[in-house]
């Protein structure tokens, strides 16, 4: 990661009344800190700054950071937290963690997607985004900005985990290699359609043993009925006289 230049001014108005003046005066709070430094309150020009953010792809910098009027004129430091206004979006407050050239520092990257999946163009899949951020531990000239990852080769139902990550020469992947980052999953309606693949057999099969011990009810049934049509048929053969005892 190349160091952009950016220049400070300290600040010694702390309090909220003092950040608001800050900030009504074109700048926005600041902070540095560090495992060799003591904290330091500073301030940056806002337009400064956000041309800055503008021209980068991530809000992971490394800073090449000029304080006006410092015993040490120039540090490296890296562009740690932003903090926005919730509805605006304004830029609230900036921290600054010094590091330096030779200590490797460990920061959270963007992981961004190019491509379209196969598994998604053809296979019916649909691509999830599993993890969008992933630590790394780097020397801060080795770290990227982003983790690019091309995804047009991925099938329905395969994974890029977190070990299988393309970062530069120099930079660690922190955290469990075998967690997904990346995913090609199967559409729910096709899972359901395949698991259901083998239940009508199964359905049939209960339907079977169903119908076998109802069988003996269904014959009783129609024997029953049988015997009380025949029943019904010999009553007015009793029950009518004969001709012979007509006459009589």
């Amino acid at each position: 990661m190349k160091a952009v230049p950016l220049k400070a001014v300290p600040r010694t108005a702390t309090r909220r009344s003092g950040t608001r003046k800050v900030r009504a005066s074109g700048y926005v709070p600041a902070v540095i800190y560090g495992r060799h430094i003591r904290t330091q309150n500073l301030q940056v020009a806002r337009k400064e700054l956000e041309n800055l953010l503008h021209h980068t792809v991530s809000e992971n910098i490394l800073l090449d950071l000029t304080i006006e009027g410092d015993r040490q004129p120039r540090r490296l430091a890296l562009l740690q937290e932003i903090q926005r206004h919730p509805l605006s979006g304004a830029i609230l407050h900036v921290d600054f963690h010094e590091v330096a050239e030779n200590e490797k520092v460990t920061m959270y990257v963007p992981v961004e997607t190019v491509g379209e999946a196969a598994g998604v163009k053809t296979g019916g899949g649909i691509l999830e985004h599993v993890l969008f951020r992933v630590k790394v531990r780097a020397l801060p000239k080795d770290l990227p900005e982003q983790i690019v990852v091309d995804v047009t080769h991925l099938q329905a139902g395969q994974t890029i985990h977190l070990g299988e990550l393309p970062v530069p020469p120099g930079v660690e992947v922190l955290g469990e290699k075998t967690a997904p980052v990346i995913t090609i999953s199967v559409p729910r309606a096709e899972a359901e359609e395949a698991a259901a693949a083998a239940a009508p057999a199964e359905a049939g099969a209960v339907e079977m043993i169903k119908e076998k011990k109802e069988a003996p009810a269904a014959e009783s049934t129609e024997k029953a009925a049988a015997e009380k049509a025949e029943k019904k048929a010999e009553k007015p053969a009793g029950g009518e006289k004969t001709e012979k005892e007509k006459k009589k």
